[in-house]
This record gives C-alpha cells, sequence and structure tokens, in this order.
C-alpha cells in the first residue's frame, strides 16, 4: 500500500473505532439513564398528591437533560455532523417557583422520553455491533483456534456440518473463514447503519429546531427592543449633560460677549475684565464637551485599543482604580465589543464615584475565543441592584443589545461585584 493511500486510510479507522466506542458504551449509559427516568416518573408521579413529586419530577428532568447533553455529544463526535439546534426554557423566579416552571419546558419531557425509547435501541445497537465485529474476527481467524474446540470424531459438525449436515473439518475451516472475512469486510457499512439509526433516534427527541429558531427570533427582538432603549437614554442623558453644563456655559458665554461689545467704548477695562471671564467660559465649556465624547467613544478607544482605553478612564476616576486587563496580544477586538466593555467599565466607575463611598475599585478584563469578561469590584457600602430606574439597568440594556449578560452581587455592606460577559461570536 502506498503511503497516500495509508494516510488517506486512518480517517476512515479513526471513524470507525469512535463509532464502534459510540455503540459500545451506549448500553452503559443506557442503563442509568432509563433508571433514573423511569424510577423518578413514577415516583414523581406518584407522589404528587403530597407535593413531593414535584421536586422529584424536577430532578429527574435535570438528570435527563445531563444524559441528553451527554447524547448529544457522543452522536455529533461519532458522525462527525453537528446535530440541529434544541432549546431549554430558562425557568424564572427561584425557589419553588422556579421548580415549577422547570417542569413546563418541553424539552426537558423529550430528553426524558428519549432515555426510556433509546434503551432499546442501545441495547440492539451494542448486541448487533459487538456481536458482527467481534463475531467476523474471530470468524476471519478461526483457522488458528478451530483445534482448541471439543469434539469426536463420529460428531463433527461445525458451522459447516449445521449447514450441511455432514462432517468436514476443512469444509468446516473454509466456511467459517469466508463467512468471518465477510463480516469484518462489511463491518463499517454495518456499524455506519447503526450508528445512523441510533443518531436518527437522538435527532428526533434530543432536537427541536423549530423552537430554537423562535427562541433564537424572540432573544433577537429583545435584543433589539434593549438595543433601541440604551440608545434612548444615552441620548436623553447626554441632552440631560448638555442642558445642564456646556449650554449654560455657552449662554453665559453670549452674554459677558454682549455686556463686553457695549462697554469697548465708554468702558474699556471692564469690557477686557468681561472678555477674560468669557475665555474662562469658553476653556470650561470645550473641557465639558471632551468630558461627554470620551464618554461616548473616546479617540483612545479608536487608536490604541480597549486597554490603553480603560488605563486613560483609570486614571480619570475619582475612586482609586487596580486595573487588570488581559486580552489576546496583537490582536484587537469587534468594534462592537470594545465600545461596549469600555462603556460598561466607564459607567460601572462613574456609580461607584457617586454613590459606593468606595475607596478602593478593582477593575479585571479578560477574554477567551467566545467572550470578554468584564468585572468590576468595589469596596462600598452595596445595596446596588438592576431596578429600572437606576443607571445599572441602562448597563444591562445595552449588553443585551450585543447579546451580553450583566450580573450584579451586591449585599449591603458591600462588596460589590459587577460582572459582564460579552459575546465574541458574530460581532
Amino acid at each position: 500500500m502506498s503511503a497516500s493511500a495509508t494516510v488517506a486510510a486512518a480517517p476512515h479507522r479513526a471513524r470507525l473505532g469512535a463509532q464502534l466506542r459510540y455503540l459500545v458504551l451506549g448500553l452503559p449509559l443506557a442503563i442509568p439513564a432509563f433508571v433514573v427516568a423511569v424510577a423518578g416518573f413514577s415516583a414523581g408521579v406518584a407522589t404528587l398528591v403530597i407535593w413531593l413529586g414535584v421536586p422529584i419530577l424536577a430532578l429527574t428532568l435535570r438528570a435527563s437533560r445531563g444524559f441528553a447533553t451527554l447524547e448529544r455529544r457522543g452522536t455529533e463526535q461519532a458522525t462527525g455532523r453537528a446535530l440541529p439546534p434544541h432549546h431549554y426554557r430558562e425557568p424564572g423566579g427561584s425557589g419553588a417557583g422556579r421548580m415549577f416552571r422547570s417542569l413546563g419546558d418541553p424539552q426537558s419531557w423529550r430528553d426524558l422520553l428519549h432515555a426510556v425509547v433509546a434503551f432499546p435501541v442501545r441495547i440492539a445497537t451494542f448486541c448487533i455491533a459487538v456481536s458482527w465485529s467481534v463475531g467476523g474476527l474471530g470468524g476471519a481467524l478461526y483457522v488458528l483456534w478451530e483445534w482448541s474446540l471439543p469434539r469426536s470424531d463420529d460428531d463433527y459438525f461445525g458451522l459447516f456440518g449445521l449447514l450441511t449436515q455432514s462432517s468436514s473439518r476443512l469444509g468446516d475451516i473454509l466456511t467459517t473463514t469466508v463467512l468471518g472475512v465477510l463480516m469484518v469486510a462489511t463491518t463499517p457499512w454495518v456499524v455506519r447503519g447503526l450508528v445512523a439509526f441510533r443518531a436518527g433516534v437522538a435527532r428526533g427527541l434530543l432536537t427541536n429546531q423549530t423552537a430554537a429558531l423562535k427562541a433564537r427570533a424572540d432573544q433577537l427582538a429583545t435584543s433589539r427592543r434593549a438595543a433601541v432603549e440604551a440608545e434612548a437614554q444615552t441620548l436623553r442623558r447626554l441632552e440631560r449633560d448638555i442642558h445642564d453644563g456646556p449650554q449654560q456655559r455657552l449662554v453665559r458665554l453670549n452674554m459677558d460677549l454682549e455686556s463686553a461689545g457695549r462697554r469697548l467704548d465708554d468702558d474699556p477695562e471692564k469690557a477686557r475684565t468681561l472678555v477674560e471671564e468669557a475665555l474662562v467660559q469658553s476653556r470650561e465649556t470645550l473641557a465639558e464637551l471632551r468630558a461627554l465624547a470620551r464618554g461616548i467613544a473616546p479617540p483612545i478607544l479608536a487608536d490604541r485599543g480597549l486597554e490603553a482605553a480603560l488605563a486613560a478612564a483609570a486614571a480619570r476616576s475619582l475612586v482609586q482604580v487596580s486595573l487588570d486587563v488581559a486580552l489576546p496580544n496583537g490582536r484587537r477586538l469587534a468594534a462592537a465589543v470594545e465600545n461596549t466593555a469600555y462603556f460598561v467599565v466607564t459607567e460601572a466607575l462613574t456609580n461607584v464615584a457617586k454613590h459606593s463611598g468606595a475607596s478602593l475599585c478593582t477593575v479585571t478584563v479578560g477574554a477567551d475565543a467566545e467572550r470578554v469578561l468584564v468585572q468590576v469590584a468595589d469596596d462600598g457600602v452595596g445595596g446596588a441592584h438592576l431596578g429600572k430606574g437606576h443607571g445599572l439597568a441602562g448597563l444591562s440594556d445595552r449588553l443585551s443589545a450585543v447579546e451580553g449578560v450583566l450580573d450584579v452581587v451586591s449585599p449591603p455592606g458591600g462588596p460589590t461585584v459587577l460582572t459582564a460577559e460579552i459575546p465574541l461570536a458574530g460581532l
């Protein structure tokens, strides 16, 4: 066999090995999955009248989801193709209410049904795969071990004898060997068919593309609404800041310049004083406009990246900041990701300075292949939450616009830890 043929055959052998492992290990996985599903469902239904069945059913569905996850992963590895998507409803609330709502998830019940339906399927595919591959190998090598079989001279049939009702050792060796070679040769096709059958059962019960696409559409609609709300809130805040700051200074600047113009002829010294005050007002107005611009998207963020922009924001903070940024070297993140991460940090630092009474704020930013993780912790008084009308609600909306997640842990007395996850996929 040539080197190229050897290289080409290697992936096929690796795939056959993965498919055999999938079929053989399916039985050890099927037994606990079946026992948990049947016993848990039976016990849960039987004890529903005393409410004990609710947590039993919830735990059973949770366990079935875990077994379903293992089955999806194994199926994808054996077939080399990703399964269609699935969707689990995320139950809201906490405690008993969350437990009740978890029982209404259709995909969890499909997982439990799969554990029951797939049990005989896995038994059958296990038996056929093991019998066909091991039996074929044993038959192909029959000539090497047939001598060890107990037999008598006048009662020797073997496989050939069973088929022809005659006694012939040579015929038995030839028949068994040929049959074994055929079984070994057809093992890849048999295994492939068994894998396809078992994968079809998994695809039918453990996936639900329609529900997943509907959930994705709902998520995108929610993200769009959050983006619109975050943008509107940002514009309202910018309008308020301009009205309270630069606009008032510009009005006074205009009045000072008009007064200076009227006094140029009769009182030059007074006019000079008014002009000097107008220059001070113009410089302060320019400084406030620059500060507002930095809050939107500073030039340093576009020119030098997120790490430099966060360092500048930390240097301007009224609270001492410890900054730790660990981003992939030599690679800029997407503009939407950098802008969102910068907004999260600057808004969090503003809230810390205004409300926390903290003396130290720690900012940690890291990234992997799937997400950027931003964490802002302070040693303040705590009590922050994501309620509507509070500053953190706008932060949550901004993150929702890029399908990010915001988590706030802030018990009374502190400390406050704000964690934002910003996905990289699609941005």
